[in-house]
Formats: C-alpha cells, structure tokens, sequence
C-alpha cells in the first residue's frame, strides 16, 4: 500500500480539524450566555440542552436528510382524486417533533411563570441556537407562533385555536384540526401580479355567514402547505379583510385548497412552499373586512424577528466553523489563526455578529416591554425594519466569507456551511425585502416622529461619548429621507450600525464595542472583510467571542 495514502495519515499529517460536531452552541457563544444570565436557571437550563443539540453528529444527519430529500406534492390519488398533500422526510418530521415540544411555535403565548417579561428573549435564544441547526422547519414554527397576534383580533377563534396551539405537541396526521394533539399555522399574503404590493390583490371573500367568508382565488407564494389553517388576505364588499382558512373542513374533507406545484428554491429546502388556487373555500373574518392589512401586519411585525434571528444564529454558526477549523489547520508553517491576514478576516466577521446578536436580543426585549415602556415601544417599531434589514442583509456575504476561510473543503455539499450559505438570502428576501424595510422606515418616519427623538436620546445615551455627533448623523439623514425617498437605505444601515454600536457598548462588550463602533460608524468604505486596522486586537477578538474548547 502506498505509505503515503489517506488512510496511513496520523490525525497531525492529515491536518484537517475535526467535523464541528459536539460543542455546545450555547456555552461556547459568551454574548449569549451573558444575554440570558438573568434569566431563571430553569430556562437557562434548557437553553444549555438545546445548545448541546444542534450540534449533534445525529442532529446534523436530520437535518442534511431533511434538505436532501425535500418534500412532494401529491395533486391527485389512484382513482383520479384530489388529495393536495406534501410528503416530508422523517428527518423533517424529527426537527418539528423537536422544536415544537421546545415552544418555538407557542411560548409567548403560554404566560409560563418563569418567562413572565421575557418570553420574547427566551423564546428568542431557542430559536437562534435551533436556527444554527436548520432553518427550513422553523418557518412553518415562526407563522404559527405569529399568527395568533392575527387570530386575537376574532375572540372565538383564537379561543378555539389557542389551545391547539400551546400543547407543545407535533401532529402531522392528515385530519381535521379539532382532531389533532396539535397544529400549525401558514400565511398567504402575495399574488402573481403584486407580489409584496398585496394592496392589488384580486381574491375575493364573500360574506356568507356572521363572519364567515367564501374565498377564492389564488396565492403565488404560500408556505408550509400542510399546515392545518393559513392566514390569508382576499377582497370584501368593504376592503382588503384578513381571513383564518382552514385547510380540512370539520369532516375531514378539503376546504377547496388546489396546491398547483411546490416551488424550486434555492434555498431552505427541507420546507415546502407552494403555489396554491383556491374556491368555495371557506375562512373566518379576523378584524374588520376593510382592515386586513393591518390585521395581518401584526402577524408580520413577529416574523420579521424570527427573519433577523435566524439570520444572526446562522452567521454565527458560519464563523464559529471557520474559527474551528483555522484554530486546527496548518498553512505556510503556522496555525491558519496565527496568520494575520485570516486573523484579520475572521475578527472582523466576529464583529458584525457579535452587532447582529446584540441587535436581535435587544429588539426581543423590546418585544417584552413594548406594552409597558415608552422607549420599547419606540424602538420596536423602528428598529424591527432596520434590524431585518441589516441583519439579514449581512447574512450571504459574509457567511460567503466564512465558507472562503475553509477554502475548497468548505464548497462541498457535506458541511453545514452548504445549507447556511443556501439559507442565506431567503431571509431579507422574505416577510419585506430590503426596500420594504426602508420604506417601512419611512412611514415609521411620517408617522411616529416622536418615537424617533426617543430612540435619538437612548442611543445618544448609550453610545457615551459618541452619541452626540451620531445622533447629528442620524438627524441628517432623517431629514434627507423627507427630501430624497431613494436614501432610505442609506439611513436605514446608519440606524443600524448606531444601534448595534450603541448595544455593545450597554452591555459592556469593552474592546469589541470600540472596534465595532470605530470601523462601522467612523470607518471608510468597505466592501469586503479583513479591514480592521491593526490598532484593534485581531486575535483577542476571535478569542474573546469564540473561545476555543476548554477555555
């Protein structure tokens, strides 16, 4: 045999890490652990089982199976007939099994004693760290748990449907919903001809009954297909009404859903989403039959945190496997992490995710104490556009990056960095594109001008000595916006990077919050990473944020 073949090579010959398998996801991510210190040890606790999970050899093998085999539609059976169901994975079936006993599809609604004023931020821990694992199962996890901030708008729906929805039960069984242990909710908003302008929506719902509404037309993107109920916009007598339809009537039979193909997407391919017409089906009126926007937009507002945590769980998955595998390869005679160029590369990756998990924490809090704090309120409403915005944006770049530090070993279908990379667009993409979110700002701006001078004055007071002439930045561009439509963006990532900036700092993140502020907020242009300057400690960043094992 050839002395030099593979199979002769000691672990120090090979030169390759180890798969980045088995390391607690939780307790090896400082940011996080410090985020939920104050948290009950019980939560805690479960966080630390969950963070141990997703980076499981046997829960990594469900979820490469789940995006290897996506799902099928089935139109029609033997005889002819209409069965319109979606065939999954078992892998597909073990992650929403999983997921759903976690609470991602129910815990802010359940008033569980230990969560009291924090059910967003604990809630949102489960969900980044899952999101680390697979992301396509969280989606139908993400529209359920949204939902009912549209169904509480019907008191008898969400009396009826609540309790299906809490048990914390996973039920993929074919029947009607009053005879599952569980259910799941999915959203139809867009049509062919208007896409994220649902306002030019053409189905229509006729009134039939005290609430009840005859529907038919068409959704060009609709997710989760068997999920037992979808939130759907459709045009009344009166306006544009939101409508809770049901998939299978009480007696087991359709409700008049015709799935017409399931799309071929890039990405998060484990879930299924489909292309769906529909008549005589039959939903119930959720708010006033001329209001359903606003209905449904308190179902979105939730769905574009998860868009942002997800993204944020993904990009530090991404960097904490190029960190592993650099601190165990050897290139040119030193440690890839010993060389200063990667070091430089990976330390700056490590800083937008360090802003990018701040940002998502804190706009969960907000999410806690929006009912009772004028500052919350203010910042959930402008900061969850310019958080999903951001954030989401920062996803397929730099996880690009990451994939780059593995070099050809990362382009490979057989690590995890394949599915985040893959997964990486879909969320700026979906709930609101990158323009939706600067025009969500925009109206946030017409709107609620108030609510600005308050975050204006929390971020002046955060950023300390730096907030006065960021806050005259962020004033200019305010103004800029109400003269020049096309520089949303522009201040969109200012309020963003003021805001992520600002975070750090409030949570004491020392060097990372100086390096972060000076290279975002009074930096130059940059268009790639590995820009620090070498006044910022590279490698101390790296370590401080990805601490290697047993430190």
């Amino acid at each position: 045999m050839d002395r030099h073949s593979h199979a002769d090579l000691t672990p120090e010959e090979l030169n390759q890490p180890e798969p980045w398998t088995g390391i607690n996801a939780y307790r090896s991510d400082p940011l996080l652990v410090d985020l939920s210190s104050a948290m009950p040890r019980s939560v805690r606790e479960e966080f630390d089982v969950i963070g141990r999970y997703v980076t499981a050899h046997e829960a990594q093998e469900l979820a490469r199976m789940a995006n290897q085999n996506p799902p099928e539609l089935r139109t029609h059976g033997p005889r002819g007939e209409r069965l319109d169901v979606v065939d999954f994975h078992p892998g597909w079936h073990a992650l929403m099994r999983r997921s759903v006993a976690s609470g991602l599809s129910s815990s802010i609604w359940e008033d569980k004693e230990e969560e009291r004023g924090v059910a967003h931020q604990a809630r949102a821990v489960r969900f980044y760290l899952t999101s680390q694992l697979e992301c396509g199962h969280l989606c139908p996890l993400t529209m359920t748990s949204a939902s009912v901030a549209a169904l509480k708008s019907n008191p008898a729906i969400l009396k009826s449907w609540l309790p299906r929805i809490t048990t914390r039960r996973y039920d993929s069984s074919n029947k009607a919903a009053q005879d599952k242990t569980g259910v799941t909710l999915g959203m139809g908003m867009t049509e062919k001809q208007g896409g994220t302008d649902v306002r030019a929506n053409r189905s229509v719902a006729e009134r039939v009954g005290d609430g009840i509404y005859r529907l038919r037309g068409h959704k060009w993107f609709m997710s989760a297909p068997m999920s037992d109920a979808f939130i759907m916009l459709a045009q009344t007598e009166q306006g544009m009404g939101c409508f809770m339809v049901p998939r299978l009537l009480e007696d087991g039979s359709r409700n008049g859903l015709r799935f017409q193909r399931l799309k071929d997407k890039i990405g998060n391919r484990s879930n299924a989403s489909s292309e769906v017409e529909f008549s005589d089906s039959y939903g119930f009126l959720l708010g006033d039959p001329e209001h359903g926007i606003r209905t449904i937009l308190d179902m979105v507002t939730l769905t574009r945190l998860d868009c942002a945590l997800a993204s944020a769980g993904i990009m530090r998955a991404a960097v904490a496997e190029a960190v592993h595998h650099i601190r165990g390869r050897s290139v040119f005679g030193k440690d890839l992490i010993d060389q200063p160029l990667m070091t430089r590369v990976v330390a700056d990756m490590a800083l937008d995710v360090a802003a990018a998990g701040a940002l998502v924490f804190r706009l969960a809090s907000a999410f806690d104490g929006a009912a009772a704090s004028e500052e919350d309120r203010a910042y959930q409403r402008i900061m969850t556009p310019v958080i999903k915005y951001w954030v989401c944006k920062l996803a397929p770049a730099l996880i690009y990056e990451a994939m780059e530090c593995l070099g050809g070993s990362g382009y490979v279908e057989e690590r995890p960095m394949a599915r985040h990379y893959r997964e990486a667009p879909v969320n700026a993409i979906w709930e609101g594109s990158g323009n939706v979110m600067a025009l969500d700002l925009l109206r946030a701006l017409s709107r609620h001008r108030d609510q600005f001078e308050i975050l204006f004055s929390v971020l002046d007071r955060d950023l300390g000595p730096a907030g006065g002439k960021t806050v005259d930045v962020l004033r200019a561009a305010a103004a800029l916006c109400e003269r020049d439509e096309g520089s949303a963006r522009f201040f969109a990532e200012q309020l963003a990077l003021a805001a992520g900036s600002a975070e750090l700092i409030r949570l004491g993140a020392g060097r990372v919050a100086d390096a972060f502020l000076e290279s975002r907020l009074a930096g130059g242009w940059r268009s790639t990473y590995g820009m620090l300057d070498s006044r910022f400690d590279a490698r101390f960043i790296v370590d401080l944020l990805y601490p290697a094992a047993g430190q």
